[in-house]
């Protein structure tokens, strides 16, 4: 007999604000509040978080706590991680979407003999992601593995 897994649904609700034009403020139970808004190439403001930098924010964060837990149910002891994200904005037949982005991530273990549980958490990082799985840009993951 088959048993089928039961999957839980979650929801996740926030507000904005209009504050001036330009300008939202983000707010979430339980969260402090997050100033955002259009970005200048968009005559918004540099001093704020866009919706772009908090798209490709989220793929970037996504990743990392995906890493932290699939690493954790290995039992791999890392000192460091480190990401960087570049997401890549573009008009595709009339409308602006991100289409790529890229994510470097770099690991500091605590000793050589963790490398391939990090490895193989490492391989299963972007599959598990439900941010990227989310979303139709493209995902790049790529990672280096250092001992401290």
């Amino acid at each position: 007999m088959d048993v089928k897994k039961v999957y839980k649904s979650f929801h996740y609700d926030n507000h904005a604000v209009w504050q001036s034009p330009g300008r939202v403020l983000i707010q979430a139970a339980g969260h402090p509040d997050l100033p955002s808004g259009a970005p200048p190439e968009f005559r918004g403001h540099p001093d704020v978080w866009g919706p772009e930098d908090l798209l490709v924010a989220s793929v970037n964060s996504c990743l990392a706590t995906t890493f932290q837990a699939l690493a954790g149910a290995r039992k791999v002891e890392f000192t460091a991680y480190e990401s960087t994200a570049e997401g890549l904005l573009e008009n595709v037949e009339g409308k602006y979407q991100i289409t790529q982005v890229d994510v470097r991530a770099t690991i500091t273990l605590k000793s050589q003999d963790q490398f391939a549980a990090a490895e193989e958490a490492l391989s299963k990082v972007k599959e598990n992601c439900f941010i990227s799985n989310s979303i139709k840009a493209k995902v790049t993951y790529q990672h280096e593995i250092k001992t401290a």
